[in-house]
């Protein structure tokens, strides 16, 4: 399998979680006789500074150029003065937008493991396992017209969907759920917007042609509360941009941490990957930063982009394994027996043991 990976680590812990990733993709391509290759660019803050620009062209045309693009994290609080289309966060919308990828994957599963490490009750996460299928070129962060008259003192942004935009997500949510455990759920706040009104409308119709997976619809209000109060019931839960953005964060106190949670963007020419965390920029160069989102992420760059199922299986039971045996970076270090606190170096090293071992077993099961 030949697969060519634009690795874009950005700013603040970026560069460490992405390095840990890049090495499990590293050992899979090496256990499993794959030919991966990995070319480096700038983005965000840290290409502003080199180059003037938060997605510096050399950059773009390097993640097209690629199969599948890994990202870190971008942001930092040294550039809020910058007008908002120069700040580091204007080169991931951009290279979003230029990749063209309209299906945000965000995974949310509540590991038995890290239970001391939610808020929530253990009962109430417990077999929780949540897709997320969030629209993402589409809503407030795109919508057109925009802007802010500071002589005024009035902002606007829009919120805008087209039917097929609509479609095209919830074909994804749909077909996913036919593979998981056939339920959808979609997230709206129908009873006052007329784009949700669009957006419901269109995903009931799209339910049809899935005559197994079952729909429900949430208004977003609710959903929030519900997430914290039954995560377990939902399977694929499919919404627009910003309900999207805001819910799948939300999740991240059924992990316990952002750190916990990968995402995926597909649909797209090329697909990004990049874990949820931001930069933490606070925490960056100290070694606490968590690197088991982004090596969910490379698991999730196996899955979509190289169609390689069972080494992605193989990365996300290895990182089950580390944390079953108590391994922990300071987010995730709450309670529990034998915790043993870790780097961000230590828990990349200890998650590439226990996936050489996986993989090293399963081809003596196949060679006997």
């Amino acid at each position: 399998m030949r697969l060519k990976v634009a690795v874009l680590a950005g700013d603040g812990i970026g560069p460490e979680v992405t390095r840990e990733a890049t090495n499990i993709l590293r050992a899979v391509a090496e256990l499993g006789g794959h030919d991966f290759t990995f070319v480096e660019g700038l983005i965000g803050g840290i290409a502003i500074t080199e180059t003037g620009s938060p997605l510096p062209t050399a950059t773009l045309d390097a993640a097209l150029d690629s199969d599948a693009v890994l990202l870190g994290a971008v942001g930092d609080n040294k550039f809020n003065s910058l007008p908002p289309d120069k700040r580091p966060e204007a080169g991931l919308l951009q290279i979003r937008q230029a990749l063209g990828g309209f299906a945000n994957l965000r995974p949310s599963v509540a590991y038995s493991a890290l239970a001391a490490s939610s808020p929530l009750r253990p009962e109430v996460t417990k077999d929780t396992d949540i897709l997320f299928v969030r629209e993402l070129l589409g809503g407030l962060y795109f919508g057109a017209p925009r802007w802010w008259n500071k002589e005024t003192n009035e902002a606007i942004n829009t919120m805008r969907y087209t039917r097929d935009e609509v479609v095209r997500v919830a074909r994804v949510a749909f077909e996913l759920a036919s593979k998981r455990r056939k339920k959808v759920t979609s997230v709206d706040k129908a009873n006052v917007l007329e784009v949700s009104q669009l957006w419901r409308a269109t995903v009931t119709e799209i339910a049809k042609d899935y005559p197994d997976v079952t729909l429900e619809h949430q208004l977003v209000d609710s959903m929030a509360m519900h997430i914290m109060n039954i995560p377990r019931n939902f399977d694929v839960v499919l919404t627009e941009n910003l309900f999207g953005d805001i819910l799948s964060d939300e999740a991240g106190v059924i992990t316990g941490s952002l750190g916990m949670l990968p995402s995926a963007t597909i649909g797209g020419a090329v697909n990004l990957y990049e874990p949820v965390h931001g930069s933490a920029p606070d925490i960056a160069g100290t070694g606490k930063a968590n690197p088991l989102g982004a090596i969910l992420t490379a698991a999730m760059v196996l899955r979509h982009s190289a169609n390689l199922e069972q080494d992605a299986r193989a990365v996300e039971q290895a990182v089950l394994k580390v944390l079953n045996a108590g391994y922990r970076t300071a987010d995730i270090a709450r309670g529990g027996e034998n915790v043993q606190l870790v780097s961000t170096q230590e828990m990349g090293k200890h998650v590439h043991q226990a996936l050489a071992e996986s993989i090293d077993r399963r081809q003596a099961m196949h060679a006997v």
